[in-house]
């Protein structure tokens, strides 16, 4: 699940921050973000190539049971937890840059079985295609939305509520389908992925205007969160597609 909130004690971030202070947090973020994406690919395709029978192990566990799934997700909300407040740990930079790391390592783990899914759906060959169609869509959205926030400079910050109510909804339907068997299927994958996209403009507005200028390792691994949550849902997407 997606957070929409930052501690309280950065809540109250004067909006009149010196302009270069605002440009230089901006090209930090980004810049760290771009790092934690390569990152990810690195890590993740890195685990399946030097160790594929660990990884495959790994994943079929996951996707060996309801319950099995539901351990990784609970598991995965609780590390992503204690990563995003490291990242926004107050007194160690080193903290900071721990949980985003954690962060990395975590969504490269939960993409192990979406990804060993994908090919052995649809082969090596088509597979490489598809998950490289859904890094070009991620990215295209993802860069898209974000410009539109830069340009705009419209405050999309009233999102907070219905993203809150999407994402709590989302996560009951999950869970349902886990426990009553159902496929969940194109549709929500589509919703979800409009989803991602409404954080997307959620937190680019806080990046862009609210966050402290200090606090580029949070915003960072906030919208890393995002985007690898997105590409999850995009070849989630494209597979159910292919198969249906």
């Amino acid at each position: 699940m997606q957070s929409t909130a930052f501690p309280s004690a950065m809540r109250r971030v004067s909006a009149t921050v010196g302009v270069s202070d605002r440009i230089a947090f901006l090209r930090k973020t980004y810049l760290l973000l771009g790092a934690a994406l390569v990152a990810l690919a690195a890590f993740t395709g890195g685990m399946m190539t030097l160790a594929p029978e660990t990884s495959l192990a790994m994943s079929r566990w996951a996707f060996g049971g309801s319950w099995h799934w539901l351990l990784v997700l609970g598991a995965f909300m609780a590390v992503g937890y204690a990563a995003e407040r490291l990242a926004w740990s107050p007194s160690s930079r080193g903290l900071q840059y721990l949980g985003l790391a954690i962060g990395v390592v975590a969504q490269g783990l939960l993409l192990q079985p979406l990804l060993w899914a994908v090919i052995v759906t649809l082969g090596v060959a088509s597979a490489g295609t598809v998950i490289a169609q859904a890094t070009l869509i991620t990215l295209t959205i993802f860069v898209g939305l974000t410009l539109t926030v830069f340009v705009t400079k419209k405050d999309f910050s009233f999102l907070r509520g219905a993203l809150v109510v999407a994402s709590f909804a989302a996560l009951g339907v999950i869970v349902a389908s886990l426990l009553f068997g159902f496929q969940l299927g194109a549709l929500f994958a589509g919703v979800m992925v409009l989803v991602m996209a409404g954080y997307i403009l959620y937190q680019t507005s806080l990046v862009l205007s609210q966050f402290p200028p200090t606090a580029h390792v949070a915003s960072a691994l906030m919208l890393f969160s995002t985007v690898a949550t997105l590409f999850w849902y995009v070849l989630q997407l494209l597979l159910a597609m292919r198969r249906e």
